[in-house]
């Protein structure tokens, strides 16, 4: 009703009744007759009466109400759907997560979506992992990118943490043809991956201790956390933070500095 009123019938394209109209906004048989659905549906919908209602009739109503996107996922929870995944991200909050991340240097960052997919990486993130623009999802290079399988330290046991990770998350959408796509083309390449999405593990995001061994500074222990964005519920945020009693801090210091970077772009002996 408070979405209603905020409409106006000239806004919705409707001729506005002049001084005889006393409804504010729209009332319910014009939503319902933008949104081509039947007035008593419409109103029964209003009312949160035990109807069946369908992603697409959703959106017909949001079009009509001019509903932002938090708003639209807010209607969606209120009829029993899952939320569809938040629309793009503003060039602004582009910007403000890419800063984030780089803030965080000299400690690696980076952003990925619900699928894993790599959104975007601090240089601390691309020299400690080896991200490169190849790396375009989270979960396939952990298990195919011969870089960083050969920088990960107790590979057996985290890759098995991972996998019941990824599991959680896709279970959140048990319907979604992303999630499964993915799972599909690493099974094909991985027979690793294959055998521990097999088991059926779940285990919910939060933090992972791991030891990255790289070739110019030796062994980093990171204590990775995930963080949700609320107001994109679909990006999660991962900071790696050197483990306390460690010299990681110091080696990534070493690591993330001009005549580091220049180390790292060396050919290492062995």
């Amino acid at each position: 009703m408070a979405r209603r009123a905020r409409i106006s019938p000239a806004e919705a394209g409707l001729p506005d009744g002049g001084a005889r109209r006393r409804t504010p906004g729209l009332r319910r048989e014009e939503v319902a007759v933008l949104a081509g659905v039947g007035v008593s549906w419409y109103q029964w919908l209003e009312q949160g009466r035990e109807i069946t209602v369908s992603p697409q009739v959703l959106d017909a109503v949001a079009r009509v109400l001019k509903l932002n996107a938090a708003e639209r996922r807010h209607l969606y929870g209120l009829a029993g759907l899952n939320p569809p995944l938040p629309e793009a991200v503003d060039t602004d909050f582009c910007d403000g997560l890419h800063r984030l991340i780089d803030a965080w240097m000299p400690f690696p960052a980076h952003v990925m979506d619900a699928y894993w997919n790599l959104v975007a990486y601090n240089d601390a993130a691309g020299l400690t992992f080896g991200y490169s623009k190849d790396d375009t999802n989270c979960l396939i290079s952990f298990f195919t990118s011969p870089l960083y399988r050969s920088r990960t330290n107790n590979r057996a046991e985290l890759a098995a943490t991972v996998v019941a990770q990824y599991r959680a998350t896709a279970s959140e959408r048990p319907d979604d043809e992303g999630f499964r796509a993915v799972v599909e083309e690493l099974a094909t390449v991985s027979p690793e991956f294959a055998a521990l999405w097999a088991r059926g593990d779940v285990e919910a995001s939060g933090q992972t201790q791991k030891e990255i061994v790289h070739p110019t500074v030796g062994s980093l222990h990171f204590e990775s956390t995930h963080l949700r964005i609320p107001a994109r519920p679909d990006l999660t945020i991962v900071l790696h933070n050197p483990l306390p009693d460690t010299d990681t801090a110091a080696k990534l210091e070493r690591l993330t500095s001009p005549q580091g970077r220049r180390d790292t772009m060396r050919p290492v002996a062995g």
